[in-house]
């Protein structure tokens, strides 16, 4: 689709360098019947430039061609204005292009304001790259916790204090939903202090782009989709519910961060040999949620009685699970794992995920903004 956009563009261009041919006496232009003064056949040519510039931009992905292709409705808008009974039908190819740039500018928009929340996480960081974690920090935990730390290979690693994940997502936003809507998304952690920002693109349908951004800060929650990147679907923030269970997402995604276990936010209750309970209190907000773990002590589980969104009167409970585990940047971690909600009549399955990249601690997190 993008490249047949492009393609309209640049022949939306072409047809008017006919116009300044058709000027200069190089060459007829029968769709036009009226005669086009040079002067006016000069801004046929600047809008023919204006348009297979933005055709080029576009095709090289830079954020510049949404100006170039404005500047190029007006001119052409303006000569169709003046030819109208030859060329009023321009008129849906420029409201087509404009369209696209309004969309554009918005999805630019939103991932700049991504751009900046991330930015702002890491600013706030109380980074301490010289901290290492080590067995005397591991005294008066859960055993089970105490093994699956060791497990993970975090002993004796630099503490993590930040985090970029990139991942692929398929998710199903209804239970009844059969087919999976595929989806990439970008999340950041911050540990001290605790915060996160998960942004994602939605492939459901290319008329109907969808982007989300979900995050917690200074102990609230924040949730936003919009359709095209313009029109709000959903838009919760600053709710107990919401901010309960963001924290209780923050806590369940520990896993891919162990050296957060031993964080003064947190307390640990052994539950049995394989299980233990982690209270999480960060600002006022307050979350829980039991991880349960393997006879090898890589993580198996996280249970907690959350709220799907602020409407729930009670908490449903959630369980996301691991997949496959795998060693990435010497900590072994879930690269493959699930969540679902356990309904009245049905286990909903919404969210496959796969870990595509992960970067823990580097001086340049990696801020996507295509």
């Amino acid at each position: 689709m993008r490249v047949a956009f492009i393609v309209i563009i640049a022949l939306h261009g072409v047809i008017h360098l006919f116009g300044f041919l058709k000027a200069f006496d190089l060459s007829e232009f029968n769709a036009i019947s009226q005669p086009i003064s040079r002067p006016m056949g000069l801004l046929w040519l600047i809008t023919f430039v204006l348009f297979v510039v933005t055709a080029f931009l576009l095709a090289i992905k830079l954020h510049y061609w949404q100006f170039t292709g404005l500047a190029g409705i007006v001119l052409s808008q303006f000569l169709i204005l003046n030819n109208w009974y030859d060329a009023k039908f321009g008129t849906i190819i420029n409201l087509v292009i404009l369209a696209a740039i309004i969309l554009a500018f918005s999805s630019f928009n939103f991932k700049n304001k991504v751009k900046r929340e991330v930015e702002k996480i890491f600013t706030d960081s109380k980074a301490n790259s010289q901290a290492l974690l080590s067995e005397e920090m591991l005294e008066g935990f859960p055993l089970i916790v105490q093994k699956w730390l060791r497990n993970t290979g975090s002993i004796g690693k630099p503490m993590v204090y930040y985090v970029y994940l990139g991942q692929d997502l398929q998710m199903r936003l209804k239970p009844e939903q059969e087919k999976w809507t595929n989806a990439q998304a970008n999340q950041y952690f911050s540990i001290d202090p605790p915060a996160f920002n998960w942004s994602v693109d939605l492939q459901m349908n290319p008329l109907l782009p969808v982007v989300g951004r979900d995050k917690f800060e200074k102990g609230e929650g924040e949730m936003t989709i919009k359709l095209w990147s313009l029109f709000s679907i959903v838009n919760t923030k600053k709710e107990d519910k919401i901010n309960q269970a963001s924290l209780q997402r923050y806590l369940a995604e520990m896993v891919w961060f162990p050296s957060f276990a031993v964080s003064p936010y947190l307390k640990w209750e052994a539950i049995d040999n394989s299980s233990a309970k982690a209270t999480m209190e960060y600002k006022g907000t307050i979350g829980s949620g039991i991880f349960h773990f393997d006879e090898r002590g890589d993580f198996k589980k996280f249970v907690a009685m959350r709220y799907k969104d602020s409407k729930d009167s009670i908490p449903t409970e959630w369980t996301v699970s691991a997949i496959k585990t795998e060693e990435r940047n010497g900590i072994r971690i879930p690269v493959s794992s699930k969540a679902e909600w356990k309904l009245a009549h049905v286990n909903w399955t919404w969210l496959k995920l796969e870990i595509t990249d992960i970067k823990y601690n580097v001086t340049e997190m990696p801020l996507v903004l295509d």
